[in-house]
């Protein structure tokens, strides 16, 4: 027999957390992604998010920068705002076409301390180009964003993060198709954040990479399996879980209170 989920908020009360779920239901034109969960991320984790596709995890990510509404539930940031959040989707949801060039794109990180209208000064585009030389893109700033590879522009993309200094950092697949050195590069400034205090939130799917790096995983399949330390969210028996869960799953399962 599976063992209950073992949630975060069982050792971090959800008043304490950064961002707390209370009995969250989120998902899209009334039907539920995922249902009923509740637990908190704690101020400086460093958290995974796993679990076999369509288990909800981008929507999860989605909701909690704002992006969605919940449908049941509630999303409590504490201590934070919405602009305390550095957020970088999939690739596949960027627009690789828009003609700039990479400096003014890493510039872009800058735009709490800008505004939307306002602009960058020599000092920033300096700032942009640290950046750049920090994620191994030096000299790339004059290069059209279309010209990068999947790599580089993902570097790119973690450029930019680096010049928001967000409190909270959330990333959908970061990883994904790129190549073991990019990633082995941008592991190391997730790890960088998480040793300078920050809070960061990774949808990833390589479970070796999630037991190595990441101290604390959330297991999703539409439904909570297991929140807490990695080595007991991992098991087999939850994985099998999972994977049955989003076996039986239905598309059109209406909302379910509890």
């Amino acid at each position: 027999m599976v063992a209950e989920p073992v949630y975060a908020a069982t050792t971090v009360p959800l008043a304490t957390g950064l961002i707390t779920f209370d009995n969250l239901t989120i998902g899209y034109d009334r039907h539920p992604a995922v249902h009923h969960l509740s637990g908190s991320f704690r101020p400086g984790s460093l958290t995974a998010i796993a679990g076999p596709n369509g288990a909800g995890k981008t929507t999860l990510l989605k909701t909690v920068t704002g992006l969605l509404r919940p449908l049941d539930g509630e999303v409590r940031l504490n201590a934070i705002s919405r602009r305390d959040i550095a957020y970088l989707p999939q690739q596949a949801e960027i627009d690789r076409g828009f003609p700039i060039s990479v400096g003014d794109a890493v510039a872009m990180g800058h735009w709490r301390q800008i505004g939307a209208f306002g602009g960058v000064t020599g000092a920033l585009m300096r700032q942009a180009r640290l950046a750049l030389n920090a994620v191994g893109l030096q000299g790339f700033d004059s290069r059209p964003v279309g010209s990068l590879s999947v790599g580089q522009f993902q570097r790119m993309l973690f450029a930019r993060l680096l010049l928001q200094e967000a409190k909270l950092i959330i990333l959908d697949e970061p990883f994904a198709a790129i190549d073991a050195k990019t990633t082995n590069d941008l592991l190391g400034l997730i790890l960088r954040w998480h040793g300078e205090g920050r809070t960061v939130i990774a949808v990833l799917h390589d479970l070796e990479q999630i037991r190595t790096c990441f101290p604390e995983t959330l297991l999703l399949a539409r439904e909570p399996v297991g929140w807490g330390p990695t080595a007991e969210i991992l098991t087999p028996d939850n994985l099998c879980k999972a994977r049955a869960m989003i076996e039986a799953w239905s598309e059109e399962a209406e909302r379910c209170r509890r």
